[in-house]
């Protein structure tokens, strides 16, 4: 009897073994499977639509794993990206690989999620296109609401109990204005085509520009230095990363989809007190001249210089200037500094290849508005004091100077730096903010191509 109890007893114990080895086995393959899926979106490729295939359906052997965990550990590699580097070859327990193979990167579970929900969307749910007529403001009704109101539960942004809802009342508003604040759009609380072209994109087609942006986002963070400045064009936003952590930000201007500021990486070498501008040809044959021929006083009310060729300034009557602009002008602009100049108080020189630059600028209302690409390339800073300061106290040389400049605004001066602090220009279309949210914006240049069986591709979409 003791015998037979003996042998029972061990037989449950390797029963719960083994059933606790098939429980970590499963959850080691659920976490490769999310893995993988976030991977074949930012690269598809039949190699792993064979390893989601096979982690999917079938019993994996441990060759297969292997080859599995590999083509994931080279994925993060070829992305300059780490991992928890723990040596999978020397652990035999499935589940602890698993979690070693996951990336350090900051956001990396909330993303996981947030694909994973937009794919379980993708399939549970047909995405069609809403169409409205006119603007749905707030207490107004439409049959529209219903199902605008699902989707923007089913987003996240509103509840389900406005499901139902054919009156736009203040539940509902308030999750629109909820998801257009995570699209970059005004706040308004209106339904209108900003609004119901991000409503229409598909969870699919979502869940690639998130994938991809926050993939190039992770990529560049990883191989930067320790102290920074980037400029998001498409969130028309900077920041100041010192030693991984926010130190300043700022909305910016950025340049129209016509004269776009260019992705690059270069340093500040240089912070200009009061600066003039040396207009650049372009701008002047296509901004300036127009005005000239319109009004001759353009030249004196906005506080220009001319010269010529040879560097000698020229003055002319107002007349005179408007009939110069109506023809070969071989002359060049050059602003004065002062309130009125376009570039403001200060400017940011940093060496490039397209003369564009950080600025002030004597226009800041414009920083009110959500679409924000309205210079001709170089990006201007709504919180320009608080980098001015910032500079001043970290990198100016000649502090002294610094102070006694600010007494007079007429007066240009150039201020060198014990180091230079470099800056880069970016292009993410989506991430995942402090608060967990995920946040997407225009594709203003339309540097994106996502395409989706289920609805326009993204390029299509930004021209409607």
């Amino acid at each position: 009897m003791r015998f037979f109890s003996l042998s029972l007893f061990i037989y449950f114990v390797l029963m719960s073994a083994t059933a606790l080895a098939d429980e970590r086995l499963s959850a080691a393959n659920n976490m490769l499977l999310k893995q993988l899926k976030l991977i074949a979106i930012v690269e598809p490729d039949t190699q792993y639509q064979q390893h989601i295939t096979a982690l999917s359906t079938t019993v994996v052997s441990k060759e297969q794993l292997q080859v599995i965990e590999a083509d994931i550990v080279n994925f993060w590699t070829r992305h300059h990206i780490e991992t928890r580097k723990i040596a999978t070859s020397q652990v035999k327990d499935p589940l602890v690989r698993a979690m070693s193979l996951e990336p350090r990167i900051n956001n990396y579970l909330q993303l996981q999620n947030r694909i994973s929900h937009l794919q379980w969307l993708a399939e549970k749910y047909q995405w069609k296109s809403i169409g409205i007529e006119g603007l749905i403001r707030p207490g107004m009704k439409s049959a529209s609401l219903s199902l605008i109101a699902q989707r923007l539960s089913l987003l996240g942004d509103g509840a389900a109990s406005s499901i139902d809802a054919d009156i736009f009342d203040d539940n509902l508003v308030n999750a629109v204005k909820r998801f257009q604040r995570r699209h970059g759009l005004s706040a308004d609380g209106i339904l209108g085509p900003e609004t119901m072209k991000w409503l229409n994109i598909t969870p699919s087609e979502r869940a690639t520009i998130l994938a991809q942006s926050f993939m190039q986002k992770s990529e560049f963070m990883s191989q930067r230095a320790d102290r920074f400045l980037v400029i998001n064009i498409p969130a028309f936003e900077m920041e100041l990363i010192n030693k991984g952590k926010v130190e300043l930000e700022s909305r910016v201007i950025v340049g129209k989809p016509y004269r776009q500021t260019p992705l690059l990486s270069s340093a500040i070498s240089n912070v200009v007190i009061n600066p003039s501008w040396r207009v650049p040809k372009k701008i002047l044959y296509n901004d300036l001249l127009p005005q000239v021929r319109k009004d001759g006083h353009y030249i004196e009310q906005r506080e220009f210089d001319v010269f010529d060729r040879a560097g000698n300034q020229v003055f002319k009557s107002p007349q005179q200037w408007r009939d110069l602009a109506a023809g070969p002008f071989p002359f060049r602009f050059v602003q004065r500094p002062g309130a009125n100049n376009t570039l403001g108080r200060y400017k940011f020189y940093f060496p490039n290849d397209f003369s564009v630059y950080l600025h002030d600028t004597s226009d800041p209302k414009l920083f009110n508005q959500s679409n924000r690409a309205l210079s001709s390339g170089c990006i201007r800073i709504e919180n320009v004091e608080g980098l001015a300061n910032w500079m001043a106290a970290n990198l100016v040389k000649d502090k002294q100077t610094w102070v006694d400049r600010h007494v007079d605004r007429t007066k240009t001066q150039w201020f060198a730096l014990n180091s230079t602090l470099n800056v880069h220009l970016v292009y993410w279309t989506a991430w995942i903010d402090k608060d967990n949210l995920a946040q997407f914006r225009n594709d203003i240049y339309q540097k994106q191509s996502i395409n989706d069986e289920s609805g326009p591709s993204v390029a299509h979409i930004n021209n409607l």
